[in-house]
């Protein structure tokens, strides 16, 4: 996947207090749905499958979540970025008995389901540095696009 087109500008938050996981799932899935990358089925679709296989990542600097759902409910692909004034509880990837206060949601929407284990292992990278992950929590809007972007593309 060209990642150099996989973050839009509108669909990278700072700073949102909505209330609790589902509500802010909804929240950036309608935002991706109001721009056209995904169907209507997709916001509720990635609601239901963070119940059935949670997200959340427990990481050395803030917890991260990756939600997303299946390619069905695609149309373009994209990459919402959620960096949260409050951290909010998701269960553990893998561990659904566990809980992690999430502070950065990357909601995927792929498209092509080959490509997803590569847009994956381009986010651990950054999920796994404690530099990156603090540098991008104190930046501001436009500046996260391009880091984001650029590291994306290392």
């Amino acid at each position: 996947m060209p990642v150099r087109n996989t973050f839009d500008k509108r669909l990278i938050f700072r700073n949102i207090e909505i209330g609790g996981r589902d509500e802010i799932l909804q929240y950036i899935a309608g935002k991706m749905y109001a721009l056209g990358y995904v169907k209507e089925s997709y916001v509720q679709a990635v609601i239901e499958r963070e119940k059935v296989f949670p997200t959340g990542l427990p990481t050395e600097a803030f917890g991260v979540a990756i939600p997303h759902s299946d390619a069905v409910h695609v149309n373009k692909a994209v990459i919402a970025v959620c960096i949260l004034k409050n951290p909010v509880m998701f269960h553990v990837m893998g561990a659904a008995a566990e809980e992690v206060l999430v502070k950065f949601i990357f909601m995927l929407a792929i498209d092509d389901p080959a490509k997803h284990i590569e847009m994956l292992n381009k986010l651990s990278v950054i999920f796994q540095d404690r530099s990156i992950m603090n540098e991008i929590a104190g930046l501001e809007h436009d500046t996260v696009y391009q880091r984001l972007t650029y590291y994306m593309n290392q």
